[in-house]
C-alpha cells in the first residue's frame, strides 16, 4: 500500500491510471454501494464478502476475462480486495484506500514544491 503523505507523484500517477478507465470507474461506483447496484447473492454477503465477479460481468456487459483484467488492475492499485468463496471470486471496495488516493491528489495539487 502506498503512503501519500510525502506526495509521491509517481505513486499517485500510477494509481490514478487504474481509475483512468470508464469501466473501472463504473465498477468502483457500484462497489461503493453494492446493495443498491447488485441483487442478493446465494453465496457471499454483498457487504462483508463483496460482489461476485459474475454479477459484475453481467452488469457491465463485458466478457469475464476483460472484467477480471479490470479487477486485477484495481486490486494492484489497492482500491479493491478479493476473496474466494467456493468457486467464485468476490470483490469489495477499499474505501479507506480510495480516500487516501484522493487525499494524496489534493495534497499534490496544493503543494508548492515539486517532489
Amino acid at each position: 500500500m502506498n503512503d501519500y503523505l510525502d506526495c509521491d507523484q509517481k505513486s499517485i500517477a500510477r494509481d490514478l491510471s487504474a481509475v483512468a478507465n470508464e469501466n473501472r470507474l463504473r465498477i468502483l461506483h457500484w462497489l461503493a454501494e453494492p446493495e443498491r447496484h447488485f441483487p442478493p447473492q446465494v453465496d457471499g454477503d454483498l457487504i462483508n464478502d463483496g460482489v461476485c465477479v459474475g454479477f459484475i460481468t453481467e452488469k457491465i456487459g463485458l466478457k469475464q476475462p476483460t472484467v477480471t483484467n479490470h479487477m486485477r488492475i484495481l486490486q494492484e492499485a489497492g482500491l479493491v480486495e478479493s476473496k474466494k468463496v467456493k468457486n467464485w471470486v468476490f470483490y469489495k471496495l477499499r474505501q479507506e484506500r480510495v480516500e487516501q488516493l484522493l487525499a494524496g491528489v489534493a495534497l499534490m495539487i496544493r503543494s508548492n514544491s515539486p517532489t
